[in-house]
């Protein structure tokens, strides 16, 4: 394999509701920030679409940051399919040989990944929260690649030496996406492709889409969190939240007692947040929980140890019971809206 033949940063771009993923918009935002510190590279920012999507998606993809977009379009293919997408990617690997392959830690893209690595005989390096290239050479495209392990108590870096492309996938959430500039210049490279070689043994007979009013905790300003230690009061977290527009969180511990749905994990193993406000109530401080929230703005901790963890990374902290003291902030919030002016 000759290594000088790789080149670009491609970036597979996840589309929804016919809107281009945020943690797809993530990854070009962390391609341009790779690219931009690496000039000498002259390496491109390189957007993947597969489908049948509106030249609209295909910008959206450019204003966010792609250099090119690579659109492999086919009126047939109406939903994501394993195999159609994985054999589309990775003939398009093989024809345009990218250095770097990022793909977000999507259930998609998890799906997806390890599939395109084990046709491309490639390393796959899953669910990172850091990129960098070789930091001990300027002239180099190394992808350093920094994830959690054992159980989030320490972070490993791991390097692909020997294959291309460099492949891994990214937790949403972790990485910034790039303001939207519609005034951009890039290059849409649309290729009709044929899927009639591809044998997919699945067939799609429905799609149903998830209740419209399920959390998104991952948009949110305001999340109110609750740890083991709140037990089945969750509903004291969500009056306060409701007062003040926001959505309630949870340690993994609460979601595994059934405390509360799995959609509101917050952490390692649940959903990677970066809110306004983050109050966590009851909740110690567990470095798993931590890899999920130390990017918000700021952060509120409520315990009644006095030596949890959470402190140590809260802009505030209060010892005592988040259910005795929510209820309080509950109610000075509804005086503080009913006041008259």
């Amino acid at each position: 394999m000759n290594l000088n033949e790789y080149k670009d940063i491609y970036v597979f771009c996840e589309v929804k509701d016919g809107k281009v993923h945020d943690a797809s918009l993530e990854l070009l935002g962390e391609a341009a920030r790779l690219v931009n510190g690496r000039p000498q590279l002259e390496y491109k920012v390189v957007g993947v679409l597969i489908g049948n999507h509106s030249d609209d998606v295909a910008a959206q993809v450019g204003w966010y940051g792609a250099d090119k977009v690579v659109f492999l379009r086919n009126e047939n293919i109406k939903h994501y399919s394993t195999e159609i997408f994985t054999s589309l990617f990775t003939e398009m690997i093989e024809t345009d040989k990218p250095d770097i392959v990022l793909i977000p830690a999507t259930v998609m893209g998890r799906d997806l990944a390890p599939r395109i690595a084990a046709r491309c005989d490639t390393g796959l390096t899953a669910d990172a929260t850091k990129l960098e290239l070789n930091p001990e050479d300027a002239d180099s495209s190394l992808l350093y690649v920094t994830r959690p392990a054992f159980g989030g108590n320490l972070f490993g870096t791991i390097i692909n030496e020997t294959k291309r492309p460099q492949m891994t996938t990214i937790r949403p959430g972790v990485m910034e996406m790039l303001h939207k500039d519609e005034h951009r210049s890039f290059e849409i490279d649309k290729r009709e492709v044929s899927i009639d070689h591809i044998n997919d043994p699945v067939r799609i007979l429905e799609v149903m889409h998830k209740d419209h009013m399920a959390v998104d905790i991952t948009k949110a300003d305001i999340i109110v969190s609750g740890g083991r230690g709140i037990g089945d009061n969750f509903h004291v977290l969500q009056e306060c939240a409701d007062m003040m527009g926001a959505v309630v969180g949870a340690s993994r511990g609460a979601v595994d007692k059934g405390y509360i749905a799995k959609d509101h994990q917050v952490g390692q193993t649940g959903k990677t947040v970066k809110p306004k406000v983050y109050i966590a109530c009851g909740i110690s401080g567990a470095v798993q929980h931590l890899a999920g929230m130390e990017k918000s703005d700021y952060i509120i901790a409520i315990n009644k140890d006095p030596e949890a963890a959470i402190f140590g990374v809260a802009n505030i902290g209060l010892v005592g019971d988040a259910l005795e003291i929510l209820p309080l902030l509950t109610q000075e919030i509804k005086r503080y809206r009913e006041r008259p002016y």
